[in-house]
């Protein structure tokens, strides 16, 4: 039986398993949605914007491991992906996109809303397609979910032109995917994991470094098992959050530039770094040549590019983290003996204390403290980015991977909300809270519409302080308190919600913040709540950009 384009890609869909695709319709990409009236094969959200439909995509594959999918038209439709694609491409994020193009014979001919969206994604994907001939196309979305979802993951586009949508083929499903020129690495260098187990053993003050590779592989069980062995303290990346229990005796918190004082004093005087997914960005290591002086360094990483790029790797080790720490524990039947380092790290845990000055007003570090305590610490917590995002990353005690959702290597604003609407999607038995600041919420707020059409039970905890609070943060601190254009106006919120259909709750007592949540976890609907926080509260412990990561300011908040 012969099939049009647009009713191959549908089958396609189904038989990789997606179960909810987020879009919005167009002129280019029609004959798709004239497809998707009554189909039954998944389920279609209609986000109210393309970024906001990029953004659902990526939560509901950071919480589910499997890939987003997202869909729009062609020209402004498809650039308005683009900001979402660079989000997940950044945070290794299996997405594929699908855009609509103009017909094949108007292809670079400037035609009504065209964009070369192949072009302009080339730096922010793994691979993108552009179809030219209806017989490819089932392979093509076949390559597309094979390439996003493994190795290091990420985003695939596939751009399909409005006739391949219309033409019609015989449907062929392939049975499997064998490219030459991809074939990821799984398991490690024996000779590598040897020396590796040789060289953990030698060392005197070994740290375990953790990224988002450890969630992305699946990896936590393993990584437990190797840190109770090895006894030594752990540290972990804002993407590696989650990966490790936060109440763990072995947990320093994450590091960097709002890590905590003791992770980072810890991690830079050590003498054997054992690096995990992680990719030593510059909000970790701060100013490299002052990064570890005395470390010698073991990286696991899938991507072989990651491995050398910023910081000089003693020991690579390419492969599936799950694969290789299976490995490493094979070899590696007890740790070192470390037990000076061990008390010279407890030492540092009571000289930089984590904590903060409570006072009458509303701190935002209590409110995230009290949405830990009110759900148990069981909760999804999605982030906008900003000072909300470190406090949502420093005060929740995460103890579960792929509960903390946040734009990480990119710092989208606007990402929170929509991510949460694709998280609740994903794991709808698990209360999801979106940490939002009253600047970030405003950029994909449009998306309460989403939420009330289509009863994604999502709750709102806006961090209100009337600023672009990191923003504002950065401006006091260096340069003079001179506001410049951080002030920010807002809507009355909770109006704005109930316009939607959802329900607003206004908090301004610190007694008024437990009843709210509780209020908002019961209510079966979207939940905003706007909590009038302290204004000029900042993020502490901070690091300076250019500056060594044991160069820190301030202690107590």
């Amino acid at each position: 039986m012969k099939m049009t384009g647009s009713q191959i890609l549908l089958e396609c869909l189904k038989l990789e398993g997606v179960e909810v695709v987020f879009g919005y319709p167009g002129g280019q990409i029609l004959p798709t949605f004239d497809a998707l009236y009554g189909y039954k094969g998944f389920k279609f959200i209609l986000t109210r914007h393309e970024q906001g439909a990029a953004h659902a995509a990526d939560g509901y594959a950071r919480v589910t491991g499997k890939v987003g999918v997202c869909l729009a038209t062609s020209g402004p439709g498809a650039t308005n992906l683009v900001t979402g694609i660079a989000n997940a491409y950044m945070d290794s994020i299996p997405m594929v996109a699908i855009t609509g193009q103009v017909p094949t014979a108007l292809i670079g001919n400037d035609a009504f809303q065209e964009a070369d969206i192949t072009g302009i994604t080339r730096p922010i994907t793994k691979h993108n397609y552009l179809v030219k001939d209806i017989k490819d196309l089932a392979q093509i979305v076949r390559e597309a979910f094979y390439i996003a979802s493994t190795g290091r993951p990420g985003p695939v586009l596939i751009d399909l032109p409005k006739d391949i949508q219309v033409a019609e083929t015989e449907f062929i499903w392939p049975a499997e995917v064998k490219l030459r020129s991809y074939n990821p690495n799984l398991f490690g260098h024996p000779g590598q994991i040897k020396r590796a187990a040789k060289l953990i053993m030698k060392a005197k003050k070994p740290i375990l470094y953790i990224g988002g590779g450890v969630i992305t592989s699946g990896a936590t069980k393993e990584l437990l098992v190797l840190a109770q062995r090895l006894k030594c303290p752990v540290t972990w990346t804002l993407m590696g959050i989650g990966g490790f229990p936060a109440a763990h005796k072995q947990s320093l918190g994450m590091l960097g530039m709002h890590g905590t004082a003791y992770a980072n004093h810890s991690i830079m005087e050590s003498d054997l770094i054992i690096a995990l997914g992680a990719r030593f960005d510059d909000r970790v290591t701060g100013r490299l040549d002052l990064f570890a002086p005395e470390a010698q360094v073991i990286h696991v990483d899938i991507d072989p590019s990651s491995i050398s790029k910023n910081v000089h790797v003693d020991l690579p080790i390419v492969g599936d983290l799950k694969q290789v720490l299976g490995q490493l524990l094979q070899e590696l039947k007890c740790g070192p003996m470390i037990e000076d380092w061990l008390k010279h790290v407890e030492d540092l845990k009571k000289k930089y204390p984590m904590g903060f000055k409570d006072k009458d007003k509303i701190l935002p570090q209590y409110v995230i403290q009290q949405i830990d305590a009110v759900t148990k610490g069981e909760a999804i917590i999605c982030t906008e980015v900003g000072q909300h995002q470190m406090w949502a990353a420093q005060w929740f005690n995460y103890s579960s991977p792929r509960s903390f959702i946040s734009s990480g290597g990119l710092g989208t604003m606007g990402f929170g909300f929509p991510a949460a609407i694709g998280a609740k999607l994903g794991k709808p038995e698990k209360i999801v809270f979106d940490v939002a600041g009253d600047g970030s919420i405003q950029m994909n707020i449009q998306e309460l519409g989403t939420c009330v059409a289509n009863k994604i039970n999502v709750k709102v905890a806006i961090l209100n302080n009337g600023y672009l609070g990191m923003v504002r943060q950065w401006q006091e601190l260096f340069y003079g308190s001179r506001y410049s254009h951080t002030p920010i106006s807002s809507p009355d919120f909770v109006k704005l919600a109930e316009s939607y259909g959802a329900v607003g709750i206004l908090v301004t007592k610190k007694s008024e913040v437990k009843p709210a949540l509780e209020r908002a976890i019961a209510t079966d609907n979207t939940v905003l709540i706007d909590f009038r926080v302290e204004e000029e509260e900042n993020v502490f412990p901070m690091v300076p950009a250019g500056e060594a990561i044991n160069n820190i300011i301030g202690g107590l908040a």
